[in-house]
C-alpha cells in the first residue's frame, strides 16, 4: 500500500484540474481546426400549408377563448411556423399519430390529411434549413461501459468495470447522455483507484500481493442443462469465469456447493457427481463428490440429535458430512499472466443414461432447496492469487505498451516519450502537444527514481487514465466565432470522437484519429467509407447491445422478479435466453442490413432448446441459439419475444397499462403524459373476497373513475393487443378459467383482435416507428435529448433513407451527416459561476 499512497499524492493535483475543466470552457486547440458552417439541409417542396384547414377542423377548440391543451390557432401563423417551431412540432406530432382531430370528431378525408401534415412538416423543414440549430452537448465524461471499452482498446485488458465504478445515471432512456453523467467526490476516489489497479495489472506489477476474487453463480439458475455453449459437451450447471492473471505464477481455486437455505447442508449429496475444471479449455483437476455416506456408519456420516427437554424433544443436527463434503474441492495450478477462461462444470450422468435427453429439470422451488434433496450445484468459485509470482515476459497489454525497449540508460527517455506519446494520442482522441507529453514524463521520471523505468511507466499511464482529455470529452468551439449560440460545424478530431463513442463506445483507432488529423472527415465519401468500416468492426456490437438493450428496456430483465408460486417455470436460464434471444435478433437485422420496420414483423427468431419448449416450438434441441423460421403470426417481430412481454409486465400478472405505456412510448414515439395524483390502484384478484375476475374486466371497473379514463382511453387498447401472452410471454386463450380478450382500437378507431392484427395495424404507421426509432438512435449518438429543433434533421434523415425502405445503412449514414451530429452551437451566456456543467 506504500505505493499506492504515494501516487495518491502525486494524482492529487490531476483531480482538481479534473473538476476545473468541468467549470470553464476549454480554449481552441490547433490540432482541431477551424469549424465551419454546414451546407443547408435539402428540403423537398410542397403546397403552402392549408389555412382554411385549421379554422375548419382545429379553432373550435384551439381559440383563444378555449385555449385547450394551451393551444390558441387562430393567434398563429402558419406561413412563420419558425416564429413558435416547438408549438407547431407538437402539432405534427398530434396529426402523425391520428389523435388529433379526436375520434369521432369531424375530420377531413385521407388525402387533405396526409397533405397538410406533409405541407407543415416542409415548411417547418425550410425554416429550420435556414437558420440550422444543432444543439449543444455539454462537457461529456465517458460512461461506465465507454471507459472499459476504452481501457480494452487502449491497453489490451478487459476490467471489471461493476467492481471498480458505480452506475451511471440515465436520461431520456439512456446512460451516455452528458447532461446526467456529473462527477461526484466519491467517483473521483473511484476514478483514482481504477487508474491505479489498471495501471499495475496493464504492465505487470511485480509488487501486486496475493488476493481472492469470487464468482458467484445464482440461485435462480437451473443447473439440470448446460447452461452456457463454452462448458463442455455432455456437461451442466456450472459456470464460465473470464479471469485476467495479473503475474505469471501459481494460483488457487476453490469450489463451494449451493445449501440448502433451511439447514445449511449441501444440496444432492446422495448421488456421486463429478466436477470437471478446466482453465483455456484444459483440465487442470476432475472432482468427484457424494455418494460416500450412502449406508455408511461413519461418524462424520451421523446425524446429532442432542436431547433438550421433553417438552421440545429430539433436536436433529446436520452431518457432518452434509456441511462440509466441499472443503476439500481446491486445486492449485500455474498460470501465466493475462487474460484466461475457467470452467467449471458437472459431468451430466442422467443426458448419458437418457441418451441425450439430459435431467429433468427442476421446479424453481425445488432447485432453491429447502433440505439437502435435490441437483447438486455450484454456489461460487473463489481464484487466489498469485503465489510465488513473477513478472510477465508477454501479455497482451505489455505488447501494445511497450512499443520499444531501451537498451541503456540513455535510451530510457527517448523510448518513455515514444509509449506515452501513443498512449496519449488514442487516449486523449487527438494529435498531443509536447507540453502534453512532458506533463505524463514527469510522473515517468518520479516513478523512474523509485522503481526503474517499467515503474515509470506504469505511473505515467496511471496519471494517463487520471487525465480530464481521457475521461472527459470536451469540443471546441471554433476562434473565430464570437457570437454566442452560433451554429458551426465540428471539428473533424471531435467528429472522430462522437462517431467512436456512437458506433464502438470507446477511443478511436489510429486509423479514424489519422483521417481526422488530416482534415478528411469533412469529405462525404471520406465519411461514410469510415462508417461503414466501422459497422463492420466487431466492436460495432457495442452500439447494437447498448442501444437496443435502453431502447427496449432490455437491462430491466435482470432485476425482474416473477412470482415462483404464479410462474415455477421461470427461471435464470429463461431469462438468459430471453435476453439472448432479442440480442441475436436485433443483432442480425443490422448486421444483415434489413428495413428497420422488420423489427416488427420478421417471420424468424433465434431459439433454443429451453426457449423453443417455452414457445412450443418442436424439434429444437441443446443449448446452442439457431435461427428458427416462425409459424405462428403472433410470435412474429419483437412483440413477440419473451424479454419484451416480461418487463412490461408486474410479478404476478401483466400489466395493460404497462405495455401500453411501453408500447406508445417506445413503438409509436408518443407517450402518455404521468398519472395524476392519488390515483386509486387496480383491485388485485381475491381483494374483498370477490370472484377471480380478468384484467381487462377490473380495468374496465378503474377507468370508470372519470379521473382515469381520458388517459386509460388512449394506454389500455395497446396494452390488451398483447393480453394473450402471459406475464412471463407464454401464449394463452384463459385467465382464471375466463377467455382471454385482445380485442382494441387505435385512436383513430381502427380495431383489432389479436397480436398479429395489431401488428398488421402498426405497419399502417411505420413513418411514425421509424421516427420514434430514428428519435431515440440520434439521441444516443449525440449523447442528449432530441429536441423541437431536431426534428428536421429527424425528418432528413428519414427521407434519405426512404428510398432503401429504412435499411439500417442508410439511416446510419443519413443520421451521421445531419446537422445535430456534424454541427454544434457555440456557449450560451454562462452563469455567474462560469459553469457549463454540472459537478457534485
Amino acid at each position: 500500500m506504500e505505493r499506492f499512497a504515494q501516487s495518491k499524492v502525486v494524482l492529487g493535483g490531476i483531480c482538481s484540474v479534473l473538476v476545473t475543466v468541468l467549470s470553464l470552457q476549454a480554449g481552441p486547440s490547433a490540432a482541431r481546426g477551424a469549424g465551419q458552417t454546414a451546407t443547408p439541409q435539402r428540403n423537398p417542396p410542397a403546397a403552402p400549408f392549408d389555412r382554411s384547414l385549421l379554422d375548419s377542423y382545429c379553432v373550435g377548440c384551439h381559440n383563444a377563448r378555449t385555449k385547450m391543451a394551451g393551444l390558441a390557432f387562430d393567434q398563429l401563423d402558419p406561413t412563420r411556423v419558425g416564429d413558435n417551431a416547438q408549438v407547431w412540432e407538437k402539432v405534427v406530432g398530434k396529426l402523425r399519430g391520428r389523435e388529433m382531430p379526436p375520434a369521432g370528431s369531424r375530420r377531413p378525408d385521407e388525402a387533405t390529411y396526409r397533405s397538410a401534415v406533409a405541407s407543415l412538416e416542409a415548411t417547418l423543414d425550410r425554416a429550420a434549413a435556414a437558420q440550422p440549430n444543432p444543439g449543444r452537448v455539454v462537457v461529456h465524461r465517458l460512461n461506465r461501459t465507454e471507459y472499459t471499452n476504452a481501457v480494452r482498446d487502449l491497453l489490451a485488458l478487459v476490467i471489471d468495470p461493476q467492481t471498480m465504478l458505480g452506475p451511471d445515471e440515465t436520461g431520456y432512456g439512456f446512460d451516455n447522455i452528458a447532461d446526467v453523467l456529473t462527477i461526484s467526490p466519491g467517483l473521483l476516489e473511484r476514478y483514482k483507484l481504477a487508474a491505479w489497479k489498471i495501471s499495475r495489472l496493464a504492465i505487470g506489477d511485480g509488487s501486486i500481493r496475493p488476493s481472492v476474487d469470487t464468482y458467484k453463480v445464482s440461485r435462480f439458475l437451473d443447473q439440470t442443462d448446460r447452461v452456457n455453449e463454452e462448458l463442455p459437451f455432455g456437461s451442466r450447471g456450472g459456470i464460465v469465469v473470464q479471469h485476467t492473471f495479473p503475474l505469471d505464477g501459481e494460483y488457487s481455486l476453490r469450489l463451494s456447493l449451493q445449501r440448502a437455505y433451511a439447514q445449511n447442508v449441501i444440496k444432492g449429496l446422495t448421488e456421486r457427481e463429478e466436477i470437471d475444471v478446466r482453465l483455456d479449455g484444459k483440465r487442470i483437476r476432475l472432482f468427484a463428490i457424494g455418494g460416500d455416506c450412502v449406508g455408511s456408519e461413519e461418524p462424520r456420516c451421523k446425524e446429532f440429535r442432542p436431547q433438550l427437554n421433553v417438552a421440545s424433544g429430539v433436536r436433529v443436527l446436520p452431518a457432518e458430512y452434509d456441511l462440509y463434503a466441499d472443503k476439500d474441492l481446491e486445486v492449485r495450478f500455474a498460470a501465466k499472466a493475462g487474460p484466461a477462461t475457467i470452467t467449471v462444470a458437472f459431468a451430466d450422468r442422467s443426458a448419458a443414461a437418457t441418451e441425450g435427453g439430459g435431467a429433468a429439470r427442476q421446479p424453481l422451488a425445488a432447485s432453491l432447496g429447502d433440505t439437502g434433496v435435490g441437483l447438486m450445484s455450484l454456489d461460487k468459485v473463489q481464484i487466489e492469487g498469485p503465489f510465488a509470482a513473477s513478472v510477465p515476459l508477454d501479455t497482451p497489454s505489455r505488447r501494445q505498451i511497450f512499443v520499444c525497449r531501451p537498451k541503456k540508460v540513455e535510451d530510457e527517455g527517448p523510448c518513455a516519450a515514444t509509449i506515452v506519446s501513443k498512449l496519449a494520442r488514442r487516449a486523449y482522441r487527438r494529435p498531443v502537444t509536447s507540453q502534453e507529453v512532458e506533463v505524463l514524463l514527469n510522473f515517468f521520471r518520479a516513478g523512474r527514481k523509485d522503481g526503474g523505468f517499467e515503474r515509470g511507466i506504469q505511473l505515467a499511464i496511471e496519471a494517463l487514465l487520471m487525465s480530464p482529455n481521457f475521461l472527459l470529452r470536451v469540443e471546441q468551439s471554433p476562434p473565430m466565432i464570437a457570437q454566442q449560440g452560433t451554429a458551426f460545424r465540428v471539428a473533424d478530431i471531435d467528429l472522430a470522437s462522437r462517431l467512436s463513442f456512437f458506433l464502438w463506445s470507446s477511443i478511436p483507432d489510429e486509423e479514424l484519429i489519422g483521417q481526422a488529423s488530416a482534415g478528411k472527415l469533412g469529405d462525404d465519401k471520406v465519411l461514410e467509407q469510415q462508417v461503414r468500416r466501422m459497422v463492420a468492426d466487431s466492436k460495432s456490437s457495442a452500439w447494437i447491445q447498448n442501444f437496443f438493450a435502453q431502447w427496449f428496456s432490455l437491462r430491466d430483465l435482470q432485476n425482474v422478479a416473477p412470482d415462483p408460486a404464479t410462474f415455477p417455470d421461470f427461471d435464470d436460464n429463461l431469462r438468459e435466453a430471453f435476453l439472448r434471444e432479442t440480442e441475436l435478433f436485433v443483432d442480425s437485422q443490422v448486421r444483415d442490413d434489413r428495413p428497420a420496420t422488420e423489427l416488427l414483423t420478421a417471420n424468424y427468431t433465434f431459439l433454443n432448446e429451453r426457449l423453443a419448449r417455452f414457445y412450443g416450438v418442436p424439434h429444437i434441441y441443446g443449448t446452442r441459439f439457431r435461427r428458427v423460421e416462425l409459424t405462428d403470426p403472433n410470435r412474429q417481430g419483437l412483440l413477440g419475444h419473451g424479454s419484451i412481454l416480461t418487463v412490461t409486465s408486474y410479478s404476478t400478472r401483466t400489466s395493460p397499462v404497462v405495455r401500453g405505456k411501453w408500447l406508445l412510448s417506445n413503438i409509436l414515439g408518443s407517450p402518455p403524459p404521468a398519472p395524476p395524483p392519488n390515483v386509486p390502484a387496480l383491485v388485485e384478484n381475491g381483494e374483498g373476497g370477490a370472484a377471480p375476475s380478468s384484467v381487462r374486466d377490473r380495468m374496465e371497473r378503474h377507468r370508470s373513475n372519470a379521473v382515469c379514463a381520458s388517459c386509460h382511453r388512449r394506454i389500455d387498447p395497446m396494452g390488451f393487443a398483447l393480453e394473450n401472452f402471459s406475464a412471463i410471454g407464454r401464449w394463452r386463450t384463459t385467465e382464471y378459467g375466463l377467455p382471454i380478450d385482445a380485442t382494441g382500437a387505435f385512436p383513430d378507431g381502427t380495431r383489432f383482435s389479436n397480436p398479429a392484427e395489431f401488428r398488421k395495424i402498426l405497419l399502417t404507421q411505420r413513418e411514425e416507428f421509424v421516427k420514434t426509432l430514428t428519435t431515440k438512435l440520434l439521441t444516443y449518438a449525440i449523447g442528449r435529448g432530441a429536441e423541437y429543433y431536431d426534428m428536421p434533421a429527424v425528418r432528413t434523415i428519414m427521407r434519405d433513407a426512404t428510398s432503401s425502405d429504412y435499411r439500417w445503412s442508410a439511416l446510419m449514414l443519413a443520421l451521421v451527416k445531419s446537422v445535430p451530429f456534424r454541427m454544434s452551437r457555440t456557449a450560451p451566456q454562462e452563469s455567474p459561476t462560469g459553469a457549463v456543467a454540472s459537478v457534485r
